[in-house]
Formats: C-alpha cells, structure tokens, sequence
C-alpha cells in the first residue's frame, strides 16, 4: 500500500518546501491550491489575494467546505495506487473528514509550525505570490473563520516546528517518513 501524507498549517510555515522534499524523493503531489487557481483562469481573473480569496471561499459556498477533497479525490486514489503522494495544501476540517473516510489508515497528517512573524516575513520575502504582513494576517484570519483550517492543524499525526534552520526541519521531516 502506497502512502498519502497531507502537509498542513499556515501560510508561510512551509508547506511547500515539505512538498517540495517529497516530491524530490519521488512522491507525486497533489496541489490544492491548484484548483483554486485552474478556476481563476478558467474565468480569466487575475491571481491575486483577493481574488484567490474570493474564490476558495465561492468553491466551498458552492460545493460544500469539503470541495477540494471531492474535486480531488479521484486523482489522489489514482495517484496512490502506483505512487506515495503528497497532499499540499488541505485545508478545511470537512476536507480531512472526507479523505480519512476514504483513505483510513492510508492518509496521514503532518502539521508545519512556525512563528507568526517569521511566517510573515518569509510571506513577503517570496517569489511567487508576496503578501505584505496585513495581507497575510488577513489571509490567517480568512481561513480560520472562513474555511475551518485550524481543525486539520489540531488534529495532525504528526507536527514540525520550522522556526528554525532549514537542516532541523528536513531531519524531522525524513524521520516522520521512516516512521510512517
């Protein structure tokens, strides 16, 4: 049986660098995000704070809190059946719901932490996609009350505190994958 690890915390506490990992050992990753920016261009919008906001809020108005769980499912099932797969990005507690139903025992969770102030500093230091320190307090704020991200957070397998140098969190990491 392949395995699924779900990489999730806040903006900025480095989730992506976590997929990145992973993905450079040959899992194969499932970005959430990706579908919030797959709709953005379908509908010739700008990416943008705002309106990946209003979007991920739309989807999950439309289609329920757990939307990208159930948009993405059946690539994640594809995916595991040859390949360990990441998942970046989960963000609601119905998300998590949905795919610990599916998945079981398969799927396990691994919360990244960091520094609220580190997180925005590194938010705005980025390449792709920069938040100045309101956009990124706002976007916290939005995903807590909006999208039920704390849940996930709470109740991961597994945490990582990446406040510190980047060799600390990547040995913490690989020992989780031994682990799983």
């Amino acid at each position: 049986m392949k395995k699924i690890v779900a990489i999730v915390g806040m903006c900025g506490s480095g989730k992506s660098v976590a997929s990145e990992l992973l993905e450079s050992l040959g899992w194969k990753k499932v970005y959430f995000g990706g579908v919030t920016m797959e709709q953005l261009q379908k509908e010739g919008l700008e990416v943008t704070p705002e309106n990946e906001k209003m979007m991920r809020e739309r989807l999950r108005k439309e289609h329920g809190m757990g939307a990208y769980a159930t948009i993405l499912l059946p690539r994640i099932r594809s995916y595991a059946e040859e390949e360990n797969t990441v998942l970046d990005g989960l963000y609601s507690w119905d998300e998590l719901k949905i795919l610990k139903d599916e998945l079981g025992e398969q799927m396990k969770v691994i919360a990244i932490i960091a520094d609220k102030e580190l997180r925005y500093e590194r938010l705005a230091k980025r390449e792709i996609r920069p938040f100045t320190k309101e956009q990124a307090m706002a976007r916290d704020i939005a995903e807590i009350e909006n999208l039920a991200k704390g849940g996930p957070i709470a109740f991961a397998d597994y945490y990582i505190d990446n406040s510190h140098d980047i060799e600390s969190y990547q040995k913490r990491l690989l020992s989780i994958l031994e682990e799983i």
